[in-house]
């Protein structure tokens, strides 16, 4: 959530009326005061408080905003529609609500669309928080504020609550990004049963090209007076594709290793003399190749570091 004047568009998600002026307020009137469509989203809406959010919006300046469906199921349709229609950058989460907090995140990552939870400074000890300056934003937020006199007294620098407790109004709003988990933006499975599974299918497939590779690797193609190994070649890029195609989904080292066994296993028996005295990887450079470059390739791709998740 760069602030980058109306590149952005950002979806706003609170639990009722009235929070997004105290924990983002700042935030919004300064995306809007900068061009930036903003949208909010609230989790409910007590009976009487529609007159006050309208009023308390238009202080910051939003004139789109709406109440999520209370069921759990709704809701996650209904954050993903209005995800898509305003066509979001980021997603701004300042919901205490589990469910509600964990239905917008999952709706944001379906979308591929960041997600950024709101948190005050105090609450961020140890943790990389991006820290938003809305001074110039503060007459509007407690304008904002001022809007919902059920809720909470504003004073110059706090709001204060009907129990006699104050929650600061300050020049500076905080937001945690929210990683999500790296296993699951790399596809790996969750469960270990689901590991399992898959390494079983990954020692299939290399089984499967290899006894392909090794059927196809002695073929060639005469060009005039130059004979291209052109089955060799194609089965060494196979392999090497299935390889590294396996890293790149599922980015699981278990996957890969599986499916390399299954590969060279296979190639080591293949290329071993048969009761009959025959051969499928005879003596030569294209044998020796087709030996040695896969277990090359599972080597290196194996003992590539783990890519950095998706931001």
């Amino acid at each position: 959530m760069v602030m980058s004047g109306s590149e952005e568009r950002v979806v706003f998600v609170h639990d009722r009326p009235g929070d997004e002026a105290l924990a983002t307020g700042g935030t919004i009137a300064r995306l809007r005061s900068d061009g930036a469509p903003v949208v909010v989203l609230f989790g409910a809406m007590l009976p009487g408080e529609s007159d006050a959010a309208r009023a308390g919006l238009a202080e910051l300046g939003v004139t789109e905003w709406q109440t999520l469906p209370a069921a759990s199921a709704g809701r996650e349709d209904a954050l993903r529609r209005a995800l898509a229609e305003a066509r979001a950058t980021a997603v701004a989460i300042g919901s205490t609500d589990e469910g509600l907090r964990e239905s917008a995140t999952r709706a944001a990552e379906a979308m591929g669309v960041p997600v950024f939870l709101a948190r005050r400074v105090t609450q961020g000890a140890g943790a990389r928080l991006v820290a938003i300056d809305v001074s110039d934003m503060l007459e509007r937020k407690r304008g904002a504020l001022a809007a919902y006199p059920d809720r909470w007294t504003v004073t110059d620098g706090a709001a204060e609550l009907p129990d006699g407790s104050l929650l600061a109004v300050t020049g500076t709003e905080a937001f945690l990004r929210n990683e999500p988990d790296a296993r699951e933006v790399r596809g790996i499975p969750p469960s270990r049963g689901a590991r399992l599974a898959a390494a079983a299918i990954a020692l299939l497939l290399g089984a499967a090209f290899a006894l392909l590779g090794t059927i196809a690797h002695q073929g060639v193609f005469v060009l005039g007076p130059v004979t291209i190994p052109i089955g060799l070649i194609l089965a060494l890029l196979a392999v090497s594709a299935l390889l590294v195609g396996l890293r790149l989904v599922f980015g699981d080292r278990m996957v890969v290793f599986s499916c390399a066994i299954g590969m060279l296993g296979t190639i080591f028996l293949l290329s071993l003399r048969s009761t009959g005295g025959s051969v499928l990887v005879p003596a030569g450079l294209p044998g020796t190749l087709w030996s040695i470059v896969p277990a090359l390739v599972a080597t290196f791709v194996l003992a590539w570091p783990h890519l950095p998740a998706k931001r």
